[in-house]
Protein backbone atom coordinates (compact mmCIF):
# COMPACT_ATOMS: atom_id res chain seq x y z
CA UNK A 1 0.00 0.00 0.00
CA UNK A 2 2.56 2.47 0.93
CA UNK A 3 4.17 1.75 -2.75
CA UNK A 4 1.02 2.42 -4.15
CA UNK A 5 0.88 5.84 -2.48
CA UNK A 6 4.38 6.66 -3.25
CA UNK A 7 3.44 6.04 -6.99
CA UNK A 8 0.21 8.29 -6.94
CA UNK A 9 2.37 11.10 -4.99
CA UNK A 10 5.19 10.98 -7.72
CA UNK A 11 2.30 11.39 -9.85
CA UNK A 12 0.07 14.20 -8.66
CA UNK A 13 4.20 15.66 -8.46
CA UNK A 14 4.51 14.95 -12.01
CA UNK A 15 1.19 16.44 -13.04
CA UNK A 16 2.13 19.58 -11.11
CA UNK A 17 5.01 20.46 -12.85
CA UNK A 18 3.21 19.94 -15.89
CA UNK A 19 0.27 23.10 -17.86
CA UNK A 20 -2.60 22.79 -19.23
CA UNK A 21 -1.32 22.62 -22.78
CA UNK A 22 -0.32 18.89 -22.12
CA UNK A 23 -3.86 18.42 -20.50
CA UNK A 24 -5.61 20.17 -23.84
CA UNK A 25 -3.26 18.15 -25.94
CA UNK A 26 -4.57 15.08 -24.37
CA UNK A 27 -8.14 15.75 -24.46
CA UNK A 28 -7.89 16.06 -28.27
CA UNK A 29 -6.11 13.18 -28.75
CA UNK A 30 -8.82 11.36 -26.89
CA UNK A 31 -11.40 13.18 -28.85
CA UNK A 32 -10.07 12.15 -32.33
CA UNK A 33 -9.40 8.41 -31.23
CA UNK A 34 -13.45 8.33 -30.07
CA UNK A 35 -14.59 9.82 -33.45
CA UNK A 36 -11.96 7.56 -35.27
CA UNK A 37 -14.19 4.56 -33.40
CA UNK A 38 -17.37 5.75 -33.69
CA UNK A 39 -16.77 6.48 -37.61
CA UNK A 40 -15.53 2.30 -37.79
CA UNK A 41 -17.66 0.73 -35.65
CA UNK A 42 -20.50 3.21 -34.78
CA UNK A 43 -23.23 1.37 -31.80
CA UNK A 44 -26.18 3.05 -33.55
CA UNK A 45 -25.90 3.74 -37.63
CA UNK A 46 -27.06 7.11 -38.43
CA UNK A 47 -27.34 9.02 -41.17
CA UNK A 48 -23.81 11.02 -42.89
CA UNK A 49 -25.97 14.04 -43.08
CA UNK A 50 -27.54 13.92 -39.97
CA UNK A 51 -24.53 13.20 -38.49
CA UNK A 52 -22.09 15.71 -40.19
CA UNK A 53 -24.73 18.40 -39.16
CA UNK A 54 -24.71 17.64 -35.71
CA UNK A 55 -21.04 18.05 -35.43
CA UNK A 56 -20.84 20.98 -37.57
CA UNK A 57 -23.55 22.76 -35.16
CA UNK A 58 -21.78 21.26 -32.01
CA UNK A 59 -18.50 22.67 -33.00
CA UNK A 60 -19.83 25.76 -33.38
CA UNK A 61 -21.71 26.13 -30.33
CA UNK A 62 -17.90 24.93 -28.59
CA UNK A 63 -16.33 27.98 -30.29
CA UNK A 64 -19.12 30.45 -29.52
CA UNK A 65 -19.48 29.26 -25.84
CA UNK A 66 -15.28 29.93 -25.76
CA UNK A 67 -15.70 33.44 -27.12
CA UNK A 68 -18.49 34.17 -25.15
CA UNK A 69 -17.03 33.20 -21.49
CA UNK A 70 -13.33 33.91 -22.58
CA UNK A 71 -13.44 35.84 -19.28
CA UNK A 72 -13.68 32.75 -17.54
CA UNK A 73 -11.22 29.87 -18.86
CA UNK A 74 -9.92 27.11 -17.27
CA UNK A 75 -6.94 29.33 -16.84
CA UNK A 76 -9.39 31.97 -14.47
CA UNK A 77 -10.60 28.90 -12.59
CA UNK A 78 -6.44 27.57 -12.00
CA UNK A 79 -5.51 31.07 -10.68
CA UNK A 80 -8.36 30.97 -8.00
CA UNK A 81 -7.10 27.69 -7.15
CA UNK A 82 -3.70 29.57 -6.52
CA UNK A 83 -4.94 32.23 -4.50
CA UNK A 84 -7.37 29.90 -2.33
CA UNK A 85 -5.14 26.90 -2.36
CA UNK A 86 -4.76 25.09 1.63
CA UNK A 87 -7.68 27.50 2.76
CA UNK A 88 -10.57 25.34 2.53
CA UNK A 89 -11.66 21.81 3.87
CA UNK A 90 -8.61 20.03 2.32
CA UNK A 91 -6.85 21.63 4.19
CA UNK A 92 -7.56 19.52 6.97
CA UNK A 93 -6.02 16.42 4.57
CA UNK A 94 -2.40 16.23 5.05
CA UNK A 95 -2.22 13.10 2.34
CA UNK A 96 -1.98 14.88 -1.47
CA UNK A 97 -3.48 11.98 -2.62
CA UNK A 98 -6.40 11.66 -0.41
CA UNK A 99 -7.15 14.95 -1.06
CA UNK A 100 -7.27 14.24 -4.57
CA UNK A 101 -9.48 11.11 -3.88
CA UNK A 102 -11.79 13.36 -1.42
CA UNK A 103 -11.98 16.56 -4.23
CA UNK A 104 -12.63 14.06 -6.89
CA UNK A 105 -15.60 12.28 -5.31
CA UNK A 106 -17.18 15.42 -4.11
CA UNK A 107 -16.32 17.35 -7.07
CA UNK A 108 -18.30 14.23 -9.38
CA UNK A 109 -21.27 14.26 -6.25
CA UNK A 110 -21.80 18.29 -6.94
CA UNK A 111 -22.33 17.31 -10.95
CA UNK A 112 -24.65 14.58 -9.90
CA UNK A 113 -26.94 16.76 -7.73
CA UNK A 114 -26.51 19.84 -10.42
CA UNK A 115 -27.54 17.54 -13.29
CA UNK A 116 -30.52 15.91 -11.67
CA UNK A 117 -31.43 19.62 -10.73
CA UNK A 118 -31.43 20.42 -14.43
CA UNK A 119 -34.12 17.98 -14.85
CA UNK A 120 -36.13 18.28 -12.36
CA UNK A 121 -36.94 22.51 -12.60
CA UNK A 122 -38.05 24.21 -15.36
CA UNK A 123 -35.96 27.13 -14.88
CA UNK A 124 -32.34 24.84 -15.21
CA UNK A 125 -34.07 22.50 -17.88
CA UNK A 126 -35.12 25.29 -20.15
CA UNK A 127 -31.00 25.76 -20.51
CA UNK A 128 -30.31 21.87 -20.34
CA UNK A 129 -32.62 20.61 -23.06
CA UNK A 130 -30.05 22.15 -25.57
CA UNK A 131 -27.78 19.42 -24.88
CA UNK A 132 -30.55 16.96 -25.13
CA UNK A 133 -31.60 18.52 -28.57
CA UNK A 134 -28.75 16.00 -30.55
CA UNK A 135 -30.83 13.29 -32.38
CA UNK A 136 -27.38 11.72 -33.15
CA UNK A 137 -25.63 11.15 -30.08
CA UNK A 138 -21.74 11.24 -30.95
CA UNK A 139 -18.61 12.55 -29.07
CA UNK A 140 -18.79 16.25 -30.35
CA UNK A 141 -22.51 15.74 -28.55
CA UNK A 142 -20.32 16.39 -25.11
CA UNK A 143 -19.97 19.92 -26.13
CA UNK A 144 -23.61 20.73 -27.08
CA UNK A 145 -24.26 23.18 -24.24
CA UNK A 146 -25.96 26.55 -23.75
CA UNK A 147 -23.78 29.03 -22.95
CA UNK A 148 -26.01 30.60 -19.71
CA UNK A 149 -26.02 26.86 -18.29
CA UNK A 150 -21.94 26.68 -19.15
CA UNK A 151 -21.67 29.99 -16.99
CA UNK A 152 -23.44 28.63 -13.95
CA UNK A 153 -21.38 25.59 -14.25
CA UNK A 154 -18.33 27.82 -14.42
CA UNK A 155 -19.25 29.69 -11.37
CA UNK A 156 -20.18 26.30 -9.30
CA UNK A 157 -16.46 25.12 -10.20
CA UNK A 158 -15.28 28.63 -8.84
CA UNK A 159 -17.43 28.24 -5.40
CA UNK A 160 -15.96 24.78 -5.26
CA UNK A 161 -12.45 25.77 -5.70
CA UNK A 162 -13.25 28.26 -2.95
CA UNK A 163 -15.12 26.51 -0.56
CA UNK A 164 -12.37 22.80 -0.85
CA UNK A 165 -9.50 25.15 -1.24
CA UNK A 166 -8.61 23.06 -4.12
CA UNK A 167 -5.12 23.74 -5.46
CA UNK A 168 -3.72 23.93 -9.06
CA UNK A 169 -3.18 20.29 -9.67
CA UNK A 170 -6.52 19.48 -8.14
CA UNK A 171 -8.09 21.35 -10.34
CA UNK A 172 -6.03 20.23 -13.22
CA UNK A 173 -6.62 16.85 -13.05
CA UNK A 174 -10.45 17.08 -11.78
CA UNK A 175 -11.28 19.18 -15.02
CA UNK A 176 -8.97 16.73 -17.46
CA UNK A 177 -10.57 13.33 -15.84
CA UNK A 178 -13.87 14.85 -15.82
CA UNK A 179 -13.83 16.30 -19.57
CA UNK A 180 -12.31 12.82 -20.70
CA UNK A 181 -15.35 11.08 -18.96
CA UNK A 182 -17.52 13.21 -20.99
CA UNK A 183 -16.79 12.74 -24.18
CA UNK A 184 -16.35 8.86 -23.49
CA UNK A 185 -19.67 8.25 -22.45
CA UNK A 186 -21.81 10.47 -25.12
CA UNK A 187 -19.46 8.46 -27.44
CA UNK A 188 -21.27 6.23 -30.14
CA UNK A 189 -19.30 2.96 -29.46
CA UNK A 190 -20.02 0.10 -27.64
CA UNK A 191 -17.03 -2.49 -26.33
CA UNK A 192 -16.94 -5.80 -24.99
CA UNK A 193 -17.55 -5.55 -21.01
CA UNK A 194 -18.86 -2.16 -20.96
CA UNK A 195 -22.03 -3.74 -18.70
CA UNK A 196 -19.46 -4.78 -16.05
CA UNK A 197 -17.73 -1.63 -16.55
CA UNK A 198 -21.24 0.43 -15.85
CA UNK A 199 -20.78 -0.80 -12.31
CA UNK A 200 -18.43 1.57 -11.64
CA UNK A 201 -18.55 4.18 -14.29
CA UNK A 202 -20.96 6.08 -16.36
CA UNK A 203 -20.36 4.49 -19.70
CA UNK A 204 -22.00 5.37 -23.51
CA UNK A 205 -24.67 2.56 -22.76
CA UNK A 206 -25.71 3.78 -19.78
CA UNK A 207 -25.52 7.67 -21.11
CA UNK A 208 -27.46 6.77 -24.24
CA UNK A 209 -30.34 6.20 -21.82
CA UNK A 210 -30.29 9.81 -20.57
CA UNK A 211 -30.01 10.92 -23.94
CA UNK A 212 -33.93 8.82 -24.42
CA UNK A 213 -36.85 11.27 -25.99
CA UNK A 214 -38.93 9.51 -23.19
CA UNK A 215 -38.67 11.71 -19.76
CA UNK A 216 -39.70 8.35 -17.21
CA UNK A 217 -35.89 7.60 -19.25
CA UNK A 218 -34.27 10.94 -19.69
CA UNK A 219 -34.51 11.40 -15.90
CA UNK A 220 -31.88 8.70 -15.33
CA UNK A 221 -27.96 7.99 -15.39
CA UNK A 222 -27.13 11.61 -14.18
CA UNK A 223 -23.79 10.97 -13.62
CA UNK A 224 -21.00 12.45 -15.28
CA UNK A 225 -17.87 9.74 -13.77
CA UNK A 226 -18.99 7.46 -11.25
CA UNK A 227 -22.54 5.46 -12.11
CA UNK A 228 -22.42 4.76 -7.99
CA UNK A 229 -24.22 7.85 -7.17
CA UNK A 230 -27.27 6.72 -9.39
CA UNK A 231 -27.26 3.30 -7.65
CA UNK A 232 -26.80 4.61 -4.50
CA UNK A 233 -29.80 7.11 -5.12
CA UNK A 234 -31.76 5.18 -7.21
CA UNK A 235 -31.64 7.07 -10.63
CA UNK A 236 -30.21 4.34 -12.73
CA UNK A 237 -31.36 2.77 -15.61
CA UNK A 238 -29.77 -0.05 -17.89
CA UNK A 239 -32.03 0.02 -21.27
CA UNK A 240 -31.72 0.77 -24.79
CA UNK A 241 -34.11 3.76 -25.91
CA UNK A 242 -36.08 3.56 -28.96
CA UNK A 243 -35.11 7.15 -29.86
CA UNK A 244 -32.38 9.88 -29.01
CA UNK A 245 -32.92 13.56 -28.39
CA UNK A 246 -36.07 15.43 -28.06
CA UNK A 247 -39.70 14.69 -28.87
CA UNK A 248 -40.95 16.79 -32.16
CA UNK A 249 -38.81 19.06 -34.57
CA UNK A 250 -36.18 21.19 -32.78
CA UNK A 251 -33.81 23.44 -34.86
CA UNK A 252 -30.21 22.50 -35.24
CA UNK A 253 -28.30 25.56 -36.46
CA UNK A 254 -26.45 27.66 -34.35
CA UNK A 255 -28.94 30.40 -33.63
CA UNK A 256 -31.65 28.67 -33.34
CA UNK A 257 -30.57 26.83 -30.47
CA UNK A 258 -29.04 29.46 -28.10
CA UNK A 259 -32.73 31.31 -28.71
CA UNK A 260 -34.19 27.75 -27.84
CA UNK A 261 -32.67 28.18 -24.41
CA UNK A 262 -35.03 30.43 -23.77
CA UNK A 263 -37.68 29.39 -24.90
CA UNK A 264 -40.34 26.94 -22.86
CA UNK A 265 -41.41 24.67 -24.97
CA UNK A 266 -39.72 22.50 -27.87
CA UNK A 267 -42.23 22.43 -30.20
CA UNK A 268 -44.58 24.93 -32.19
CA UNK A 269 -48.00 26.05 -30.28
CA UNK A 270 -50.99 24.17 -31.37
CA UNK A 271 -52.84 25.84 -34.57
CA UNK A 272 -56.43 25.30 -32.72
CA UNK A 273 -57.55 26.21 -29.05
CA UNK A 274 -57.58 23.14 -26.99
CA UNK A 275 -61.68 22.43 -26.09
CA UNK A 276 -62.42 22.51 -22.59
CA UNK A 277 -63.80 19.09 -22.13
CA UNK A 278 -60.48 18.03 -23.56
CA UNK A 279 -58.30 19.35 -20.88
CA UNK A 280 -59.89 16.76 -18.21
CA UNK A 281 -57.83 14.48 -20.60
CA UNK A 282 -54.88 16.30 -20.82
CA UNK A 283 -54.80 16.62 -16.98
CA UNK A 284 -54.99 12.54 -16.46
CA UNK A 285 -52.36 12.31 -19.00
CA UNK A 286 -50.19 14.40 -17.53
CA UNK A 287 -50.56 12.71 -14.02
CA UNK A 288 -49.44 9.42 -15.73
CA UNK A 289 -46.21 10.70 -17.08
CA UNK A 290 -45.68 12.55 -13.63
CA UNK A 291 -46.71 9.38 -11.84
CA UNK A 292 -43.62 7.77 -14.03
CA UNK A 293 -40.72 9.52 -12.92
CA UNK A 294 -42.07 9.53 -9.25
CA UNK A 295 -44.09 12.41 -8.94
CA UNK A 296 -40.40 14.84 -8.68
CA UNK A 297 -41.25 18.03 -8.17
CA UNK A 298 -40.32 20.77 -10.85
CA UNK A 299 -41.63 19.14 -14.33
CA UNK A 300 -45.30 20.09 -13.34
CA UNK A 301 -45.30 23.16 -16.87
CA UNK A 302 -43.07 20.07 -18.30
CA UNK A 303 -45.68 17.08 -17.84
CA UNK A 304 -48.90 19.30 -19.34
CA UNK A 305 -47.07 21.11 -22.60
CA UNK A 306 -45.89 17.45 -23.27
CA UNK A 307 -49.93 15.62 -22.19
CA UNK A 308 -51.23 18.80 -24.12
CA UNK A 309 -49.58 18.37 -27.22
CA UNK A 310 -50.16 14.78 -26.95
CA UNK A 311 -53.41 14.71 -26.19
CA UNK A 312 -54.31 17.12 -28.65
CA UNK A 313 -51.98 15.30 -31.20
CA UNK A 314 -54.11 12.28 -30.59
CA UNK A 315 -57.94 13.01 -30.37
CA UNK A 316 -57.99 15.93 -32.63
CA UNK A 317 -55.81 14.59 -35.27
CA UNK A 318 -58.41 15.04 -38.08
CA UNK A 319 -59.83 17.97 -36.79
CA UNK A 320 -56.37 20.17 -37.40
CA UNK A 321 -56.49 18.04 -40.85
CA UNK A 322 -60.10 19.51 -41.48
CA UNK A 323 -61.63 15.94 -40.87
CA UNK A 324 -64.42 15.16 -38.85
CA UNK A 325 -63.72 12.54 -36.35
CA UNK A 326 -66.39 9.84 -34.93
CA UNK A 327 -67.41 11.21 -30.92
CA UNK A 328 -66.43 7.28 -29.91
CA UNK A 329 -62.69 8.10 -30.79
CA UNK A 330 -62.44 11.41 -29.35
CA UNK A 331 -63.01 10.38 -26.10
CA UNK A 332 -62.35 6.88 -25.55
CA UNK A 333 -60.72 7.05 -21.79
CA UNK A 334 -58.85 3.57 -22.46
CA UNK A 335 -56.82 4.82 -25.52
CA UNK A 336 -55.89 7.57 -23.17
CA UNK A 337 -54.66 5.69 -20.66
CA UNK A 338 -53.27 3.16 -22.38
CA UNK A 339 -50.62 5.69 -23.70
CA UNK A 340 -49.53 6.76 -20.28
CA UNK A 341 -49.85 3.58 -18.07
Amino acid sequence: MSHLTVFFESVITWAALTSGELATTALLVFFIMLSTLEARAPKIQNPPSGKRRSIKTNINLFVFNSAALSLLPISSLLILAEQYSGKGLLSYIANPVWKVIVSFLLLDLMFYLWHKASHSFDCLWIFHKVHHSDPHLNVSTAFRVHFVELFIITAMKAVYIVLMGADKTIVLINETIMTLFVMFHHANISFRNEKLLGKIVIVPYLHRVHHSTERHEHDRNYGSVLSIWDRLFGTCAELEPAEIGIKNSVPQDLLSLLKLGFTNATAPAATVLVPEHVKPMIAEAAYFKAKKRGFSPGYELGDWLEAERDIVRLVCKDRLQRKPMPRQKLFNPRLIRSRYV
